[in-house]
């Protein structure tokens, strides 16, 4: 695993971190109410301070600020000024947002809406999907490691979480290993690699005097790899000729950077994160096998179309 791994951990960790909102209250209509109150006496509940009340529907403070907090949490990165960070733009989204949809709320509630078989549907399947997160939030919660478990991570793949090393390097690509031979006998004559690179090399690269830049391993062809990146080359000397597809190659190694050994402790909440996440999947996955195992499943393949 390289670097990309904590990235997929990252997100991994963001779709966990979903799991954990609050079941949403869905208030009830006016007339439903009444209806309710004559039967059972029904009283909404409500978290902290009382912020509106649309006829029989009070919005508690907590339940608003929550409501907030989420949609900050998805406003793009890029649009930041979109967020709700000011009291009045609070009492805004309160009156424009909140009141609003409640209205509309009860509105459809008064016609009957919630009856029509596509809602009952929809809402069903909500029900269904919601219940499936609260068991894998629980499911989840249950699980965590042990200090020993990062040190043993990090010491097993201690060389892969390595920083990616790159290396500068210059080329000179030739058409035919007879005129590689003639510009490596320049070279070791004392030949400037760049000069020889613009007036030799058919690559894209002669332009710039053979200069490619920083590389990373798996760049280019495994042959330019094992050269390249060869401990026995040094910064400043040339490579011998070596075959790739583009031709008979030179390569000149310019500079190193990179490849430096992060310690445990730079390490450690990445990996305890890391782990965590793998360790919620295996258990997710083993509550699937268990449940399968005790569950009568019949798959109809051939009604599929």
């Amino acid at each position: 695993m390289r670097r990309n791994f904590i990235f997929c951990v990252i997100l991994g960790l963001i779709f966990i971190g979903v799991l954990g909102c609050d079941k949403i209250k869905i208030p009830v209509s006016k007339k439903t109410a009444v209806a309710e109150v004559k039967a059972v006496p029904v009283t909404p509940q409500v978290k902290g301070a009382i912020v509106a009340r649309v006829n029989n529907i009070p919005i508690g403070l907590e339940d608003f600020n929550q409501e907030v907090e989420i949609y900050n949490a998805n406003v793009p990165e890029d649009r930041p000024e979109l967020k709700i960070t000011t009291r009045e733009q609070k009492v805004s989204y309160l009156k424009n947002e909140v009141v609003r949809r409640t209205l509309l709320y009860q509105n459809a509630l008064d016609k009957g809406l919630d009856r029509n078989e596509e809602v009952l549907t929809a809402l069903d399947k909500t029900k269904m999907q919601l219940l499936v997160m609260e068991l894998v939030k629980q499911v989840s919660q249950k699980v965590d490691v042990s200090s020993k478990e990062i040190e043993d991570y990090y010491n097993t793949y201690k060389e892969q979480l390595k920083e990616p090393e790159e290396r500068q390097v210059r080329e000179i690509v030739s058409s035919s290993e007879q005129e590689a031979r003639d510009v490596l006998i320049q070279l070791l004559q004392g030949g400037d690699f760049a000069t020889l690179a613009g007036t030799n090399s058919k690559s894209s690269s002669a332009k710039d005097g053979g200069d490619l830049g920083f590389v990373k391993l798996g760049g280019k062809s495994p042959q330019f790899d094992s050269v390249v990146f060869s401990d026995s080359l040094e910064v400043g000397k040339i490579s011998s000729i070596f075959k790739t597809p583009d031709g008979y190659s030179i390569i000149k190694l310019e500079g190193k950077r990179g490849g430096k050994q992060k310690p445990l402790s730079e390490m450690w909440d990445d990996i305890k994160k890391g782990l965590i996440f793998l360790k919620q999947q295996q258990a997710i996955e083993e509550t699937i096998g268990k449940l399968s195992r005790d569950a009568k499943i019949d798959i109809y393949e051939g009604e599929i179309k």
